[in-house]
C-alpha cells in the first residue's frame, strides 16, 4: 500500500483495481504500436506506466489525505453493486472498504470526501447499497462537489449510456444532507486546496497539498497516463472539451514541473508519483 509524507501530512493510496489497459480504451489515435513508439522517444515511461506490449499500466484508487484533524478521501472509485454498462465494473464485490479499514481509515473516520470530477470511476464508493437503497458510505463526512461540475452532470447523461451515476452515487448524498457545493478554487483547510483544471470535465479540479514547505498535487483525470506528461497535447476520448484539456495541461504543467512538487497521478500505475521536469516540448516524470 503506497503512502507519501508531505510535511506533516500523510497521503495513502487505497487501490480498487490495477490492470493493463488497451490504449484504444482511452485514445482515439494511439494504438499499442503508437504507445511503443512514444515510449521509445520517452523511455522513462517504461516499465512503470506502459509496458513493452503497448498497454497502459493504470489503476483506480482513492487517495486519503490525513492532516491530523481531517481525513479527506479523494475520488471514491467504482464501488460495489452498481449497475454499469462496462461489464468489468458492473456489480463489483470487491474488498475496498476492508482495505480502507486495514489501512487505518474505516468509513466512519473520514471527515471529507472530494471528487476531482463526477465520472463513474471517481464517485462509486460515495454510496453503498443497504437494504435496497443507496446510502452515504462515509456517514460523518462532508462531500465537497464543485458546483459547476455538479450542475453539469445533474442535467447531462452519464459518460456511458445506461449508467445512472448521478442517481446512485451523487444525488443520495444531497438527499442525506451531506453535500456542499463549492467553487473550483475552494480551500478545504490550511494544507489542502483545489486547483481548477477544466477540460476533461467542466468543473474538474486537481488537489493541492502543502505542508512545511513541501507540496504535492493529485492530478485527477486532467492527465490519465504519463503519456500525457510526455505529450501534453494528447487528449482522451472521455474529455468533455479536448481543446480545453490540452490548454489546461499546457497552462499548469510549468508550475508543477519545478523538480520538487510530488505529482500523484490518480490513474498512474505504481509507483504512481514522482517529480516533473521539462523534457523537450513536454515533460518527464522522475520516480
Amino acid at each position: 500500500m503506497l503512502s507519501w509524507t508531505i510535511g506533516q501530512v500523510k497521503i495513502t493510496s487505497i487501490v480498487e483495481s490495477e490492470t493493463p489497459t488497451s490504449p484504444r480504451f482511452m485514445f482515439a489515435d494511439v494504438d499499442k504500436n503508437g504507445v511503443i513508439e512514444r515510449a521509445a522517444k520517452a523511455p522513462w515511461l517504461l516499465p512503470h506506466f506502459v509496458n513493452d506490449q503497448g498497454y497502459l499500466l493504470q489503476k483506480i484508487q482513492c487517495l486519503v489525505i490525513e492532516t491530523g484533524e481531517r481525513r479527506i478521501a479523494v475520488d471514491t472509485c467504482i464501488g460495489n453493486d452498481k449497475e454499469r454498462s462496462n461489464e468489468l465494473w458492473s456489480h463489483l464485490q470487491g474488498p475496498f472498504l476492508d482495505d480502507m479499514a486495514a489501512a487505518g481509515y474505516p468509513p466512519e473516520s473520514i471527515t471529507h470526501v472530494v471528487c476531482t470530477h463526477l465520472h463513474v470511476d471517481h464517485v462509486g464508493w460515495n454510496t453503498r447499497l443497504v437494504d435496497g437503497a443507496w446510502v452515504p458510505t462515509f456517514p460523518n463526512a462532508r462531500y465537497l462537489f464543485v458546483e459547476t461540475e455538479h450542475e453539469h452532470w445533474k442535467t447531462t447523461e452519464s459518460l456511458f449510456e445506461g449508467d445512472d451515476v448521478f442517481g446512485d452515487s451523487v444525488a443520495p448524498i444531497s438527499e442525506a444532507g451531506l453535500a456542499d457545493l463549492v467553487e473550483a478554487d475552494h480551500r478545504v483547510c490550511d494544507e489542502v486546496s483545489f486547483q481548477p483544471t477544466p477540460g476533461h470535465t467542466p468543473g474538474h479540479i486537481s488537489v493541492v497539498i502543502e505542508s512545511d514547505g513541501d507540496r504535492a498535487i493529485i492530478t485527477g483525470d486532467m492527465t490519465h497516463n504519463p503519456l500525457q506528461i510526455a505529450d501534453p497535447d494528447l487528449s482522451t476520448m472521455f474529455d468533455t472539451d479536448s481543446d480545453a484539456a490540452r490548454s489546461t495541461r499546457r497552462a499548469v504543467f510549468p508550475g508543477w514541473a519545478d523538480g520538487t512538487t510530488l505529482v500523484i497521478g490518480t490513474h498512474f500505475g505504481s509507483p504512481t508519483a514522482g517529480t516533473m521536469h521539462p523534457d523537450g516540448d513536454g515533460y518527464r516524470l522522475q520516480v
